[in-house]
């Protein structure tokens, strides 16, 4: 069973060449049981699934939109071939506070029978409003704790960044911590690293009433840093790449899992 937890942590990028920049701050995530939100909103008078509160969840900020967050993660799962790993679904995000949220990634992990983690779906976010999954098998057998796996960007996230290049994950399925590091590679050389470090907290009324002091604006950091780093890139000199159209298919299916990926130029979060 998944049990609902908060993830304290940091995020950090650091962007290469010409104009290069670094920053890093501190975040709460939300680990869910998407298949029971509701059980959760009863548990906890701070937090609400799809009804307004101080902390919230609503599922038509993920998915297609359409509210049916379990049945969509299930197609697209399906979709890529990952059908086996539908039993149970877990998400990592930034959940509403005051009613506000952006997340440019949302972590879903898919669990098979046996209930260990087996598949990922990265769903990505730009401030546009454009939405595209990543999905890659993870393989349960494996004895390291950190997944690893590719695949080429065909999504625009960034204006700085072109939509070329390929990315390279590593990931830590939220257990006491949780990891993620995506490394975008062009011509063999790094162009951009980000990284998300976090260690697990019980899912409280007094542990969110916590975090609502000491991160009391956490959406609104997030969408500000978003445009405050991208002002400062563009001061930089960064180039600047126009939003190309969408990719026609929602997700990219069956990353290829890459076993031999060092971490050391994937530690992000120390620079700021």
């Amino acid at each position: 069973m998944i049990e609902p937890a908060l993830y304290t942590g940091r995020v950090g990028h650091i962007r290469y060449g010409k104009a290069r920049h670094a920053f890093a701050y501190r975040v709460v995530s939300l680990w869910l049981d998407v298949d029971r939100l509701d059980a959760l909103s009863r548990r906890l008078r701070l937090f609400s699934a799809d009804r307004p509160n101080l902390v919230s969840f609503r599922q038509r900020d993920h998915g297609d939109g359409s509210g049916d967050l379990a049945g969509w993660a299930r197609a697209r799962l399906a979709d890529a071939g990952l059908g086996h790993a539908t039993h149970g679904l877990g998400m990592l995000c930034f959940p509403r506070v005051l009613g506000y949220q952006f997340n440019p990634i949302a972590v879903f992990v898919g669990y098979g029978a046996d209930g260990r983690p087996q598949a990922v779906l990265y769903q990505v976010n730009n401030t546009f409003g454009d939405r595209h999954c990543y999905a890659a098998p993870l393989d349960p057998d494996d004895p390291a704790p950190r997944h690893r796996h590719g695949a080429d960007k065909v999504f625009h996230v960034s204006p700085f960044n072109a939509v070329e290049g390929a990315y390279r994950f590593r990931l830590v399925v939220p257990d006491a911590r949780y990891s993620l590091a995506i490394r975008l590679r062009v011509d063999g050389a790094d162009r951009f690293v980000a990284t998300h470090d976090a260690v697990r907290e019980p899912l409280t009324d007094a542990r969110l009433a916590r975090r609502l002091v000491t991160h009391p604006v956490l959406a609104h950091k997030v969408i500000g840093g978003i445009h405050w780093e991208a002002l400062r890139l563009f001061l930089k000199g960064a180039t600047y790449h126009p939003r190309p159209p969408a990719p026609l298919v929602p997700v990219t299916p069956n990353v290829t899992i890459h076993k031999g990926l060092g971490d050391a130029q994937d530690t992000g979060t120390s620079r700021d």
